[in-house]
């Protein structure tokens, strides 16, 4: 019974994620598109502010979705998902280098990976509650 429970609380993680990776994705292109809703920028820090957050809360879905799943980097055993995700952030950021609408940023790059770093941080203090 427990395995039919895990199994089936592991699919809404998969089901959350993606959903998030959609409206993720559909952010990423607005933002490079340059057609973010000008309300937003009404926020103080709402850059700073968004990067961590929604950094945060995708690294937190992707952790659950994928669990206890693990690469090995350089004999070190490092989460999937988390690994994936810097790798992606830090390319991504890179590549606003070349977008009219975008500008990297290393502030940027260092609040995305520290919403990175929280989402993981709460993804894993959930998973120990648990017992995953």
């Amino acid at each position: 019974m427990r395995h039919y429970l895990l199994k089936r609380a592991t699919l809404g993680w998969v089901v959350a994620a993606i959903l998030y990776a959609g409206l993720f994705l559909i952010t990423l292109q607005l933002a490079y598109a340059g057609k973010l809703p000008p309300i937003i920028q009404q926020i103080p820090f709402y850059d700073k502010i968004g990067h961590v957050s929604i950094y945060a809360l995708a690294t937190y879905l992707g952790q659950r979705a994928l669990s206890l799943r693990q690469i090995t980097v350089l004999s070190q055993r490092l989460p999937l998902w988390v690994t994936l995700f810097v790798v992606f952030t830090i390319v991504e950021e890179g590549i606003q280098a070349w977008s009219p609408n975008r500008t990297a940023s290393t502030i940027d790059l260092v609040c995305s990976l520290l919403g990175i770093a929280l989402g993981y941080g709460l993804a894993e203090h959930g998973r120990t509650k648990m017992n995953l």
